[in-house]
């Protein structure tokens, strides 16, 4: 039987709920015993959206600002970095369906072309240089 690779788009909309775990042991900059967000694309998604045009956002932000509205110490940075590149490709393949510019997530926002995770889009960086060049942000 083939396996059949999901879209970004399946992957954003994947359907799995948030949650608030206890970390039973240390994990990356999360010490023992602290409650952790694992959020979901989707709430990464939103998070984006309401980043103003020219303005950008660190991946530190965001799990420090989603970590408090979710009632949780940290934000779990693995699945949070994971939950970025999603949002962006996801923003990518509704581009390339036909999808107008400003109906997309402004991934750009958050994503430099320097960023470890603008190395490891499918789309390359020249997209991102563009729109943030655009935004008057640094590129």
């Amino acid at each position: 039987m083939a396996y059949k690779t999901k879209t970004w788009n399946e992957k954003m909309n994947n359907g799995k709920p948030w949650k608030v775990v206890v970390t039973d042991k240390p994990f990356a900059d999360i010490p023992e015993g602290v409650s952790m967000l694992v959020a979901t694309p989707g709430i990464v998604a939103d998070y984006i959206r309401n980043i103003p045009p020219g303005n950008t956002e660190s991946l530190q932000q965001l799990r420090t600002d989603l970590a408090a509205e979710y009632n949780a110490e940290k934000c779990c940075p693995i699945t949070s970095g994971i939950f970025l590149r999603i949002v962006a490709e996801a923003a990518w393949e509704d581009l390339k369906a036909g999808k107008p510019i400003d109906e997309i997530t402004p991934f750009w926002r958050m994503i430099d072309s320097k960023s470890p995770t603008a190395k490891k889009l499918t789309f390359g960086t020249d997209f991102v240089k563009e729109l943030r060049k655009k935004e008057g942000l640094n590129w």
